[in-house]
């Protein structure tokens, strides 16, 4: 049973990160999508708890008209949650603000750790990042999740990175570099375990990019981007799966054979 999936609502950002693996090897494109499509077809199939992700190869808040319509329209159906991801340079307007608080839905803040860090990679977005976070904190009465990406010279500044995230309290999601600027899986394991004993980690279960747990690929989080499927985020330089229409039923049939202690990608 499918439980998750992941939306990119568009092909823009106003950044250009240097190990951004979308954007790394050309994969943008301008291809339509009708999202509303894709939430039709999940408000059909879904029977028990769904979550749904707006994120992917761009930045949703510089589209926040049609977010906010996605969202609504999903409002209906409690069973349904969703969250999105932001870099943190767009602020919105107070009352944009709650309107995803008041819809419940978690604004994770792609922040990577101190500014010499984050700004090495993320095009010295640091203090842009910051003021909104603060900003949110302001309008909303606590601190937004985390999402940050741990890279070869997180491992070398892993004390520093940890001392960073203890003051804001909140959780955070930390991703494993992949591509040109990749690190391992065991090093990236091994920095999650020292994280988690000092501030809140998000540990996955089976997720696209697990996250400290086992590869969700062709199973519970395919990626809808670019008018078409993939078996999640990291794959997106791999054939699609489908066109964005096709049914879950028909992404259930699917069945990916391989070790999923390891990301299905690199499997290859």
């Amino acid at each position: 049973m499918i439980d998750r999936i992941c939306i990119s609502i568009n092909n823009r950002c106003n950044l250009n990160c240097r190990y951004c693996h979308f954007h790394e090897k050309g994969n943008i494109d301008a291809a339509e999508m009708d999202v509303f499509e894709i939430l039709d077809n999940v408000k059909k199939y879904a029977s028990g708890k769904f979550k749904i992700g707006f994120v992917g190869n761009g930045e949703g808040f510089l589209d926040w008209p049609l977010l906010k319509s996605y969202i609504a329209y999903i409002e209906d159906s409690p069973n349904i949650s969703a969250y999105t991801i932001t870099n943190g340079t767009v602020r919105l307007q107070d009352d944009d603000w709650r309107f995803l608080e008041e819809h419940k839905i978690n604004v994770g803040f792609s922040i990577d750790g101190y500014k010499e860090l984050h700004d090495l990679y993320r095009c010295g977005s640091f203090d842009r990042a910051l003021e909104n976070v603060e900003y949110y904190k302001r309008i909303t009465g606590h601190y937004p999740t985390f999402n940050a990406t741990v890279g070869r010279e997180s491992l070398m500044n892993a004390e520093r990175v940890v001392e960073f995230f203890k003051p804001f309290g909140t959780r955070v999601t930390f991703s494993r570099m992949i591509g040109r600027y990749g690190i391992s899986l065991q090093e990236y394991r091994e920095f999650l375990q020292a994280a988690e004993k000092e501030i809140p980690v998000r540990r996955g279960d089976k997720d696209c990019t697990m996250y400290g747990g086992l590869c969700g690929s062709g199973i519970n989080n395919y990626f809808f981007a670019n008018g078409k499927i993939y078996y999640c985020g990291n794959c997106i330089d791999l054939p699609p799966v489908g066109p964005s229409s096709t049914p879950f039923e028909e992404l259930e049939k699917i069945s990916l054979e391989f070790d999923r202690n390891y990301c299905y990608k690199e499997s290859l």
